[in-house]
């Protein structure tokens, strides 16, 4: 027997498993639900985009659902653009409203998804706008001097140009919002969480391209096309920080295809339009009823996009912020793989 009291050598490796204060089940490990539904910062990043896009999904159909005692069955005219954009709105509502309930369950402010709401509609938001409607200005004179393309003539006249113009700038507001918000807000942040900014980007934008081929009238060569400009938009992101830029360019982009210059947007063309333009020649040129994102000069047109973007913005700003989960149980701590 030690003097000093210290117990045997076997005694003491048999210690912790005696050890009342700690109890069996903590040191066995966290059971398979668990390890399924929790990571060392908290839940696993594949549950809140699936709980996020469920939530989404339940949102939009709870806002349509109400919209059904606005707009009957079956509607024309002014009331179905109206619907339209009615349909929009509770798209932007089925982004947004779930992404706030994960911000207080991840304990991070809403602003770390991209749309910081102090930069709203600010300096980059304008000189997003400034560089869409050009990009589609240089795309679209480009199909003229290759004789695709005919602007006609003006289709609208006195107040209805003012009228269409406000309607279509706020529609293709909404449009922004929701699809930058969808694709490069929470559901990039979270996704590059587990597989990096840039592979999650190119998913993303390759799922974005993907989802266009559900538009009448769209093509293999026009879906790529959305791709390509929405790996741009993630670049934009990556540069400013914010999904502020992406926002202005994408309205002002679509604004200026479906409103301005009157030509197919990704397969739509709608009412409404400035003037009566025309596409003809081969679909490959003039990108036939896809519209000018089925152009081969569509993709021209986003490789210089994207070397004159990246002279102009150097530095990388996105960042991913630390989770503020709440740290993980007593469990987690004591388990070790």
């Amino acid at each position: 027997m030690s003097d000093s009291g210290t117990p045997p050598l076997g005694e003491q490796a048999r210690a912790p498993e005696s050890n009342p204060h700690i109890p069996c089940s903590l040191l066995q490990g966290p059971g398979w639900s668990e390890r399924l539904l929790q990571a060392p910062a908290g839940i696993r990043a594949v549950w809140r985009l699936l709980f996020y896009l469920g939530l989404g999904g339940a949102t939009v159909y709870l806002v349509l659902w109400i919209g059904q005692s606005f707009f009957p069955d079956s509607v024309c005219g002014a009331a179905a653009l109206w619907q339209e954009m009615y349909g929009e709105l509770a798209l932007f509502l089925g982004a947004a409203l779930p992404a706030f309930l994960m911000a207080r369950i991840e304990q991070r402010p809403i602003d770390d998804y991209g749309l910081p709401r102090h930069h709203a509609f600010g300096k980059m938001f304008w000189l997003g706008a400034v560089w869409g409607l050009a990009g589609i200005t240089v795309l679209l004179f480009a199909l003229r001097g290759a004789h695709v393309l005919s602007f006609g003539h003006l289709a609208l006249h006195a107040a209805r140009i003012f009228k269409f113009a406000a309607f279509w700038a706020a529609y293709f507001l909404l449009v922004a919002l929701f699809e930058e918000f969808l694709m490069r807000g929470y559901t990039l942040f979270t996704l590059s969480q587990v597989v990096g900014f840039w592979p999650a980007a190119a998913l993303l934008s390759c799922l974005f391209g993907a989802i266009h081929l559900f538009n009448r009238g769209e093509g293999i060569v026009g879906a790529l096309g959305a791709a390509c400009i929405g790996f741009f938009f993630c670049l934009t992101l990556r540069r400013t920080g914010t999904l502020w830029f992406a926002v202005g360019f994408h309205l002002a982009w679509d604004w200026g295809e479906t409103y301005l210059y009157a030509v197919p947007n990704s397969g739509t063309y709608e009412p409404g339009h400035l003037l009566s333009s025309t596409l003809q020649g081969p679909a490959w040129l003039s990108g036939g009823s896809v519209g000018p994102e089925g152009s081969v000069l569509c993709f021209l047109l986003m490789v210089g996009l994207w070397v004159a973007f990246d002279r102009q913005y150097r530095q990388a700003r996105y960042t991913l912020n630390p989770a503020r989960i709440p740290a993980p149980t007593q469990t987690a701590t004591l388990y070790h793989e």
